[in-house]
């Protein structure tokens, strides 16, 4: 099969990702060439997947600045955006494409492939937005669109506003990701610095827990950054990393005794805590959105209510004692890519064949 994945362009796909839907994207090509996809993704100046064809849409990211999604805020895609949309599927529509998968978190994505009547698979990997859903309806209507939901959570938020096609959930490479049995006794929050994220309340709970925390965060506002920087700069046990490569990223879960994803919005997955579950680190998460369904409560973490830092801090420490290797089998049972990717593939034939 011919499949083009257009990724989210605010930023190249390299490692470290800026967040997880690149992450999602940089695995979901590489298994489907894996397994005999002739596979091409769009994506900005400066990506590279190894083992996959990369179609550079030429763009400076500065320029779509602007455009980088911030939780609540709706604002109209700037007109570098729209051109950069344009030129991406006047490429598309001179190939011949089985199936066209767009993971932006734009507009334009949607309306420029339904001006040009072609027909695109959406995935949302983010909360409900009122000017994403206006343009899936205004596509629908013209018969070009699919639109798929990486958890239940978030597709049952989605359909009061728009009609959700599919579920596809997110995966996570098992095979890649080391098994660690004997952790250290700190904490780990992996995340971008971004208020919905909540590094700040992660940061809280483990510290009101007597817990040293490590912290590897992504920039991305600069101004929660260094608020959160500057609250804990006197505190030796709160220890900020740089970003790391996923494969370092997942050795460092895996040597964490709890793995911490207070998230202060109702995250769309959680992929982290699905890396840390796969490492055979357990997790104190927040009991809304994705994670009530990527965290096992009671079994491979502990669920809590994300804004109550006592909650988090009581978790922590029976979370810690949780059995590891229930981490990993409920990984390899619920989370992994291999599936994810299958899941994938029977949907794209049956795009395909329509």
């Amino acid at each position: 099969m011919r499949i083009a994945l257009i990724a989210p362009l605010v930023s190249p796909i390299r490692e470290p990702n800026l967040g997880g839907a690149q992450a999602v994207v940089s695995d979901l090509a590489g298994e489907l060439t894996r397994r005999g996809h002739d596979v091409v993704v769009y994506a900005a100046r400066g990506s590279a997947i190894d083992g996959v064809a990369i179609a550079i849409v030429d763009v400076d990211s500065d320029a779509l600045a602007g455009d980088v999604v911030r939780p609540g805020a709706e604002r109209a895609a700037s007109a570098a955006m729209v051109a950069t949309y344009q030129a991406v599927y006047d490429d598309v529509a001179g190939r011949r494409y089985d199936t066209v998968h767009n993971h932006g978190f734009d507009a334009p994505a949607i309306t420029v492939a339904s001006a040009r009547a072609i027909r695109v698979l959406h995935t949302l990997h983010l909360p409900p937005s009122p000017v994403l859903a206006a343009a899936l309806d205004e596509a629908r209507r013209s018969g070009t669109v699919w639109c798929a939901a990486v958890s239940q959570a978030q597709a049952a938020a989605w359909r009061p506003l728009t009609t959700i096609d599919a579920v596809l959930r997110n995966g996570v490479p098992i095979e890649d990701i080391p098994f660690a049995p004997q952790p250290r006794t700190s904490a780990i929050i992996a995340a971008r610095f971004s208020a919905e994220k909540g590094i700040d309340e992660g940061i809280a709970a483990a510290r009101a827990a007597a817990i040293s925390v490590d912290v590897y965060g992504t920039p991305y506002d600069a101004g929660y950054e260094w608020g959160v920087r500057d609250r804990w700069r006197d505190d030796a046990q709160v220890r900020f990393r740089p970003p790391l490569v996923r494969a370092a990223l997942w050795k460092a879960l895996g040597e964490a005794a709890v793995a911490v994803c207070l998230s202060q919005w109702d995250e769309p997955f959680g992929m982290v805590a699905a890396e840390a579950q796969a490492a055979g680190t357990p997790v104190v998460a927040s009991a809304r959105g994705g994670l009530l369904e990527v965290v096992r409560d009671g079994v491979t973490g502990h669920l809590v209510d994300p804004q109550d830092t006592r909650a988090g801090a009581e978790a922590i420490g029976p979370v810690s004692r949780l059995d590891r290797r229930a981490c990993r089998r409920h990984a390899e049972a619920s989370l992994s890519l291999a599936a994810a990717v299958s899941a994938h593939e029977e949907l794209y034939t049956r795009i395909s064949r329509r």
